[in-house]
This record gives structure tokens, C-alpha cells and sequence, in this order.
């Protein structure tokens, strides 16, 4: 081991100790520059070292400080027996660079400070972990310093080893590796796995660490992390689960509330086709997958949507086929028959061809386009709505809507144009002793590259009970654009 990695010893390492002795016995004076007590040596024998010779630099005798210093420690023989006759002092004095006096000293003073720390969590019985900053690089890099550090701290208190991909820097080869070099070198310590997500290989990391035989891995609700975040806990518990068949205490079947709960707290959208919680991934978009679920689940994996408090859904699209159309129209309480059924898909196709998303609760209105059908008119009509907005004043709405051939008009202010629009619609749904579902969320969408003339698509999602829709509308307005949702949510209820 090179002289570098000594000098980089952790505080608790006797090498600081005993090159601090070695510099103090071949120049006593360096004790005026070593800024430590016997206590905070580690080492006893040390400490009882350091206390001789600070007693005999202290006495000022005539002639060679450090024979008189000698002879002080070998009239303790028992001292000087376990110190191997001197032995161990010659390799102190080897050991030493006179000038780094205040360099060890500043080591055995951090040490004794963090075996005071231990010892007083200790005392009021908290357990002590130990997280290694930037352990992967330190195995790549300098894998005998990371051992080294490591024998000087087996022996501590300490109940959990915390290894982390601090950059996300690690390949599951790697992770592999390293967690097994861990376990072989120091089977005694309890080690924890912390994965970043820099390469999109945390999850694959976690496998490979579990598998080496970490039984502690890091995760965090949607991944939720500094840079690219960590390893997700609904994909690492699906993992554990289904690939690694370890048992564990997690309700999968919360997973996908507990994560949405965090999306809305912290503001960060979960992506759509993020494993387990995104919105698409338990969704079919091709027909021959919806046609495969009506046979007999030919498309059948262990992957439930069930298991995660979700069902499965099959998306309205360029790649519908009639399969998916007779699914989503069945959970409506709708059959047509094979004619009718093409038409309907020749539309959806169509609309998905102009890149518009069509979505489930669209379908009614597909229905009456395409049958001219009377069977899904709409029960509730906007017949006038006003709005205005004016410095220094609180946006204002009228709204007029038809409701079973009876007019209801109110009128109120809000937040902003569309929020008015709201309020006016509560309070007529509140004479009329009607509940409006609520709105969760709220997303508005411009064509890339889209002026100021261009469509807004606006995308509400409804909770109404324990069901959750959406509906979509469409206008170059965007106050406009919600409405006309809003319309369309009001005829679904």
C-alpha cells in the first residue's frame, strides 16, 4: 500500500497514531504542535505512549530527551512487553514524517470525536450507520483504500454499511462485483445498497446487488432523487417479487396511489410509460393485443394490472382494432354489430390520423357522428356563457346551461376566466342539489411550433366517487378548450 493511501487513512486508523508517536519520539518538541490528549488516542498503549512522553518533554531534563523518554517506557515492562520490546515503537518512528505533526494530530482528534458521537447515540440507544460517500468510484479507482478503510471499522458499533452509487456511475456487472467483494471481504457487517439512476440502471443494479446477496437496497417513492433520481420502489418491489421471488412487506396493491399522492405533493409528473405507475402502461394500443385478451389471454404475463390497484385499459388510436373498440364500448354496456362496429373504428382511425388523442369518453359522441344516433344526446346543454377579465378586478362568468328542457342561469366570480366558469356552474348545480366531481388535473396542450392562433387541446381528469375519467377539448381558446370539456364531463355523469 502505497504512502498516499496512508496518509488518507480514515480517523479511526492507528496509522495516524503511530506516526505521530514516531515523530514526537524522534523530536519531542513536536508535542507543541500536537494538539491531542491521551484520550483521544485509540490504541491504549498509545495513549499511555503519548502520556510518557508529554511527562518527560513537560519535566525539561538535562540531556537526550528521548533516551530518558525510553527509559521511562521500558521501566513499565508490562508496557514495554506488549509494545514487542520496542519493536513497535522502531516501526512508529519508520513510519513518521516529523513535519505532519499537525496533520495526524487533526486525524486522532476527528477520531476520537466520532467514537465520542457513537458512543453517546450509543447511550440513548440509536442505532449508528455509516453511509460510504462515493463508494463506487472508490471501488473502481481504489479498491485497497476501501478495504483498508473498512478493516478500521469493522470492529465499531456500527449497524449498517451504506454502499452508494453516489454518481450513478455503476454497470449490474459492476454492482455485481463489487456488493460480492463486500460480503466475501467483511461478512460480519450488514451492508446497505444505494443506486442512482444517471445511466438508467438503477433497478438493473438493485437486481445485481440483491442478488450478490445485499438484503438492504435504497429506493424512493417514483424515483424521486437529485439528477436522474434513484431506484424506483414499485419497479424494485415487482422486481423482488417476480424475477427474485423474495418475500417483503410491501402492499403492491398501494404502489400506485401512494405514488400518485407523491406526484401531486411534489409537482413532478409521473411519466406516462413509466413501469407500474405510468398512466400507459397497462393500456393496449394494438387491436391484435385486445383480441389477444378476449382468447383466452394469449397475451397473459404475471404483470397485473390488478395487483397494482389498476385495471387494464385498451386505447383509442391509429393501431385500434375492433378488438379494442368492442372492449372499451362493452365497459360502456354497448354492443354493435360487425358493421356498425368497422364504421366506429374506420372513425377512431381516422381521428388518430389527425393526431387528435381520442379517448374512451369520447367514444359516445364518435357514436352519434357515426350512427347518427339519437341514443347518446346530450342531456345538458351550454346555451350562453359571458365572461370578462379586467385589471385591477376579479374575473366575472354568466352561465346559461339547458338542463332536461329547463334553463339554469348563474352568475359568479373566481380565481381566473375558468375558474369563474366553474364557480357560476356550482352554484347551480348546488340549487338543484347535484354533486360536481373533482377536477385532479389539468393539462394543456399546443402543437409544437404552434402561434398564437394555433388549437389548444385541454385535458381534464374528473374524480367522481371512486371513479376517475377524462375528457378533452378542443379550441384555439383555451378557457374555450375547457369548457368544452367541461360540457362533455358534465353529460357523462
Amino acid at each position: 500500500m502505497n504512502s498516499e493511501i496512508l496518509d488518507q487513512t480514515p480517523p479511526h486508523d492507528e496509522q495516524a497514531e503511530m506516526r505521530l508517536l514516531g515523530a514526537i519520539l524522534i523530536d519531542p518538541r513536536q508535542i507543541e504542535h500536537a494538539a491531542v490528549e491521551p484520550a483521544d488516542f485509540y490504541d491504549h498503549l498509545h495513549a499511555k505512549v503519548f502520556r510518557i512522553v508529554s511527562s518527560v518533554y513537560e519535566s525539561k531534563p538535562d540531556g537526550d530527551w528521548v533516551h530518558a523518554a525510553e527509559k521511562t517506557i521500558q521501566a513499565d515492562r508490562e508496557l514495554w512487553k506488549n509494545l514487542g520490546n520496542g519493536a513497535h515503537l522502531a516501526d512508529c518512528c519508520r513510519a513518521a514524517t516529523v513535519t505532519k505533526v499537525p496533520y495526524y494530530a487533526v486525524r486522532i482528534r476527528k477520531a476520537a470525536q466520532h467514537r465520542a458521537m457513537i458512543a453517546a447515540a450509543q447511550s440513548m440507544d440509536i442505532s449508528v450507520n455509516l453511509y460510504l460517500e462515493d463508494w463506487s468510484n472508490g471501488m473502481r479507482n481504489s479498491p485497497e483504500y476501501v478495504n483498508f478503510m473498512l478493516e478500521g471499522l469493522k470492529d465499531q458499533p456500527i449497524k449498517r454499511m451504506m454502499l452508494p452509487d453516489t454518481l450513478g456511475i455503476l454497470n449490474p456487472t459492476e454492482s455485481y462485483q463489487f456488493c460480492t467483494t463486500m460480503i466475501r471481504n467483511f461478512p460480519m457487517l450488514h451492508f446497505d445498497f444505494h443506486a442512482h439512476n444517471d445511466y438508467d440502471l438503477a433497478v438493473a443494479n438493485v437486481d445485481a446487488a440483491i442478488r450478490a446477496g445485499i438484503r438492504t437496497v435504497h429506493t424512493t417513492i417514483n424515483g424521486l432523487g437529485e439528477r436522474a433520481g434513484n431506484a424506483p420502489l414499485s419497479s424494485v418491489v415487482a422486481l423482488m417479487n417476480d424475477h427474485l421471488k423474495m418475500s417483503n412487506s410491501i402492499n403492491e396493491h398501494k404502489l400506485n396511489m401512494v405514488s400518485h399522492l407523491v406526484e401531486t405533493f411534489s409537482g413532478i409528473r409521473i411519466s406516462s410509460n413509466k413501469p407500474i405507475i405510468g398512466e400507459n402502461v397497462f393500456t393496449q394500443c394494438s387491436g391484435i393485443h385486445a383480441d389477444g385478451d378476449n382468447k383466452d389471454n394469449l397475451y397473459y404475463n404475471d404483470l397485473l394490472p390488478e395487483r397494482f390497484g389498476r385495471t387494464r385499459k385498451y386505447a383509442l388510436g391509429k393501431t385500434s382494432g375492433k378488438a379494442n373498440i368492442a372492449k372499451n364500448l362493452e365497459e360502456m354496456g354497448i354492443r354493435l354489430d360487425p358493421e356498425n362496429l368497422k364504421r366506429v373504428t374506420d372513425k377512431v382511425i381516422e381521428l388518430a390520423d389527425k393526431k387528435e388523442s381520442v379517448t374512451s369518453e369520447d367514444l359516445p359522441y364518435i357514436l352519434s357522428d357515426v350512427l347518427k344516433s339519437e341514443s347518446t344526446p346530450d342531456k345538458i346543454t351550454l346555451k350562453n356563457y359571458a365572461i370578462s377579465h379586467a385589471l385591477g378586478l376579479r374575473p366575472m362568468a354568466t352561465v346559461s346551461i339547458e338542463m332536461n328542457g329547463e334553463l339554469h342561469e348563474e352568475a359568479s366570480s373566481g380565481d381566473g376566466q375558468y375558474d369563474a366558469f366553474m364557480n357560476a356552474l356550482r352554484h347551480i348545480y348546488h340549487k338543484l342539489h347535484r354533486q360536481l366531481p373533482l377536477l385532479s388535473n389539468y393539462t394543456v396542450t399546443i402543437p409544437p411550433g404552434g402561434k398564437t392562433d394555433a388549437l389548444v387541446e385541454t385535458l381534464i381528469t374528473w374524480s367522481h366517487g371512486e371513479r376517475e375519467f377524462k375528457t378533452r377539448g378542443l379550441d384555439p381558446d383555451q378557457t374555450a378548450a375547457a369548457i368544452k370539456a367541461t360540457m362533455k364531463m358534465l353529460n357523462i355523469i
